[in-house]
């Protein structure tokens, strides 16, 4: 799977963003900062809560408290929220209330952070998403030895869904699909792309290629 990451700190952008990628694809990730846990800022959530588009969506918090965000994006339509596990706040209570909602829980490891720091959340847990960049904006390098705990994670929990946000190329695509990740998460190589919709679809082919 491809979902177009979506970062913006503009509700109109993001609005924009929202209508370009409903002519093709039905799934996206909004990815949402504090600039606290991270040093820029996305919208806010009254810019969340005043769009009217329905669109399957995975929550991306890179935010100090994300139970605050939690009932925006039940608002919105979510189906599964993503929070780090680099925040200070009670994770597991994080994942009870997401899931009290009815909503996939997931969490995001930065680059640095060891799959050992979130063993005992695993059985709970939806999905990790592990980033390949250090978080925060578009367009930051992809930091490759992150495949290999990609490897190492799908190697301990075959059966749990990975995913892999920041710095996804076209060109660093195969070596990615190579870590057996579940999904890709695109921003700019989508999103800043001429043409949006071929973007996407030539990640597409790619993954699904590799799915088959």
């Amino acid at each position: 799977m491809v979902l177009p990451a979506l970062l913006t700190d503009n509700r109109a952008k993001f609005k924009e963003m929202l209508i370009n990628c409903l002519k093709f694809t039905d799934h996206v990730q909004v990815d949402i900062m504090d600039g606290i846990f991270v040093p820029s800022k996305s919208i806010t959530q009254e810019d969340l809560d005043s769009v009217d588009l329905k669109i399957n969506s995975e929550a991306h918090l890179m935010v100090v408290d994300p139970l605050a965000w939690v009932e925006s994006f039940v608002r919105f339509g979510s189906k599964r929220i993503i929070f780090h596990s680099e925040v200070e706040a009670d994770k597991k209570q994080i994942i009870s209330q997401i899931k009290n909602r009815n909503l996939e829980a997931g969490i995001a490891l930065n680059p640095k952070t060891a799959l050992e720091e979130i063993e005992d959340l695993i059985e709970d847990l939806d999905v990790v998403l592990f980033m390949s960049v250090n978080p925060g904006f578009y367009g930051a390098p992809f930091i490759p030895e992150v495949l290999d705990k990609i490897k190492e994670f799908k190697r301990r929990y075959p059966d749990k869904i990975a995913g892999i946000d920041g710095g996804v190329k076209f060109d660093n695509l195969n070596s990615i699909l190579s870590s057996k990740v579940d999904y890709v998460c695109v921003g700019s190589a989508i999103l800043k792309a001429q043409d949006q919709a071929l973007a996407y679809q030539r990640f597409r082919s790619v993954v699904d290629g590799q799915d088959n």
